[in-house]
């Protein structure tokens, strides 16, 4: 259906004339945080992604990113279902294919947003005009990980015109060169606590305590030892050192 421009949009200087959406309008209302970044992200940024997107999630804020593969589906899996995709197609076509599932979930129990109706023609100007309204609905913007040519550094033109504040992932040398220029250029912050960060928008949330309770609940869920490494890493092991939970041969038991 289509809805109302939000009053965000407003600032941006390439305007929103029609904007069509599938799923939870409330999650307009609420704080929101973009998070973009490289298709071929590498293992580390998707899991620090995942994890930033799971603690805003369980803080209450709302995270937006453009449904493509790499950065940008890690942060959707994190957070739903508070979640917002912005796709570069009409509502009835989901791009990529490989998404698909993923992108029908978010309809459900997130939000989908498109400006272009049912049938219309795809360009592929249309993926670098929807990064504008991942921007502009956000109070911050997070750029993951990206080269020096990537499109996700549109997205950081698009924040520093519109003055939403840019966060970055901290990487080895060499292996985020656009994010690294962005530092060294003072138009990015790197995000160094998870924690501090998530309270910048929601201050009366311990986001760390939400991670951790949902570290447990998955493993109580998903006892498989390779699945919860695959999701939390070595935060598994530091939760065995802690007495939370036990493992034992190739299962994870909750203590």
């Amino acid at each position: 259906m289509q809805i109302a421009i939000p009053p965000k949009l407003s600032k941006l200087q390439e305007s929103v004339k029609e904007l069509y959406a599938m799923g939870d309008l409330t999650l307009l209302e609420r704080p929101k945080v973009a998070i973009v970044g490289s298709r071929k992200a590498l293992l580390y940024t998707k899991n620090m992604t995942e994890k930033l997107s799971s603690m805003l999630s369980f803080a209450g804020v709302v995270v937006v990113s453009g449904g493509a593969m790499g950065v940008d589906t890690a942060a959707h899996r994190g957070a739903i279902p508070n979640t917002i995709a912005v796709l570069p197609t009409p509502l009835d076509m989901f791009y990529p294919k490989i998404n698909a599932a993923l992108l029908k979930e978010i309809s459900v129990r997130g939000l989908l947003l498109s400006e272009y109706p049912k049938g219309a023609l795809i360009s592929k100007y249309n993926f670098v005009l929807r990064n504008r309204i991942v921007v502009g609905l956000c109070d911050a913007l997070v750029v993951a990980q990206a080269d020096l040519n990537s499109g996700s550094l549109r997205s950081a033109e698009y924040a520093l015109k519109c003055g939403v504040p840019i966060y970055v992932f901290a990487h080895r040398i060499g292996e985020s060169e656009g994010t690294a220029r962005l530092v060294k250029n003072a138009e990015a912050e790197v995000i160094d606590d998870l924690n501090a960060f998530v309270k910048i928008f929601a201050p009366s949330i311990d986001a760390n305590s939400g991670a951790a309770d949902e570290i447990v609940s998955f493993c109580a869920k998903n006892p498989d030892l390779s699945e919860c490494l695959k999701k939390f890493g070595d935060k598994i092991y530091e939760y065995e050192l802690a007495g939370k939970i036990a493992i034992e041969g190739m299962r994870v038991k909750v203590l």
